[in-house]
């Protein structure tokens, strides 16, 4: 893309992002990781969420974890008799043992990322270790998602680490719950979302989309994919457009934004358009620390799709490995440039 259209190489349209790769295992406390333990020191104290919200309705945290293995052990087979029955005490419910609404709750650790495998984490000046956790109900601010907490670290100081560690015993979804992954992370180079290019470049690209065609048939106009209910509605609708198409690529799904979990890069506004990020505190524009995604890949961005993961790409294992879908599939957590100590901000869209 910068071949053809030089200006992409140039700030503000290009970015560098880390992709995760999160894939289920058994993560350590000492390495990046996807809902695993954290490198936490044993004499601090343990985040809590104390806004007053339900917290004793929903799912057990270790039914989440029965129906995850029972699920993964019967892959490719129908489920047993037992195994149903299984299940089927697993769903949500009112649990007496939780927390009173007004009650502090344990965060639930959701990832922990060294610089030295994460090359675009942009940590403050002197820490190397990013550890985010968030309380585990859509109950938080004006967009009722997660609670979220950073906490960045110089891990040399850490020194003996906190066993157990604490987790809340009820999740409002199982959604909210990451399965325990290892994490492959990734450099990759995106370009700026297509609707905040400038205009005379917009239609460039659209004409150069259009000159790859070789049927006469006109591709889907990817912009007037922004605003589905959901981010299944959104890679319906592109895989359905790429049925028609099949050996055609464009621009706003394959060869700008990366999907999945990664750290850096741009924003992908398809579900409710661009919106402005600013920093609260002092106005700086904040670009994304890490993003939060339902699928690594799907229908609607192929391209992306790494090459070892190809023979497994309907593999919920490889393209949801997780288990994590919050809001419409898609959580950014912002942070200001100019202070890391400013407040955080959340996006959805």
């Amino acid at each position: 893309m910068e071949a053809l259209f030089p200006v992409l190489a140039s700030a503000p349209y290009r970015r560098t992002a880390t992709r995760l790769h999160p894939r289920q295992g058994t993560p350590r406390p000492d390495r990046s990781s996807v809902g695993g333990p954290l490198l936490w020191p044993a004499g601090e104290p343990w985040p809590v969420c104390t806004a007053s919200h339900p917290k004793a309705t929903g799912y057990l945290l270790s039914d989440v974890r029965l129906g995850r293995r029972v699920l993964d052990a019967a892959r490719g087979r129908d489920l047993t008799a037992a195994e149903h029955r299984l299940l089927a005490g697993t769903g949500p419910g009112r649990h007496a043992s939780a927390p009173r609404d007004e009650d502090p709750l344990p965060m639930l650790a959701v990832a922990q990322l060294f610089a030295q495998d994460v090359p675009d984490l942009a940590c403050p000046e002197g820490y190397d270790l990013l550890q985010v956790l968030w309380c585990p109900f859509e109950a938080h601010g004006p967009d009722r998602t997660v609670g979220v907490e950073l906490r960045w670290r110089r891990s040399a100081e850490v020194g003996a680490v906190l066993e157990p560690q604490p987790e809340p015993p009820v999740a409002g979804r199982a959604e909210c719950v990451p399965t325990p992954c290892v994490v492959h992370p990734e450099r990759v180079v995106e370009h700026a979302y297509l609707e905040l290019l400038p205009e005379e470049l917009q239609e460039e690209i659209a004409a150069w989309e259009e000159s790859l065609l070789d049927d006469g048939h006109d591709e889907a106009d990817p912009t007037a994919l922004a605003g589905h209910a959901t981010y299944e509605e959104y890679a319906a609708a592109m895989a359905e457009a790429r049925a028609r198409e099949p050996e055609e690529y464009d621009y706003m799904s394959d060869l700008s934004v990366a999907p999945g979990w990664k750290v850096g890069g741009f924003a992908s506004w398809h579900l409710t358009g661009p919106a402005p990020v600013d920093c609260a505190v002092c106005g700086t524009a904040m670009p994304p620390l890490l993003t939060v995604a339902a699928r690594e890949c799907d229908g609607a961005s192929r391209s992306w799709l790494p090459v070892e993961d190809r023979e497994a790409a309907d593999d919920p294992r490889v393209t949801d490995p997780a288990g994590v879908y919050l809001g419409r599939g898609l959580l950014r957590v912002h942070t200001c440039p100019a202070d890391p100590a400013h407040p955080h901000r959340l996006t959805q869209g």
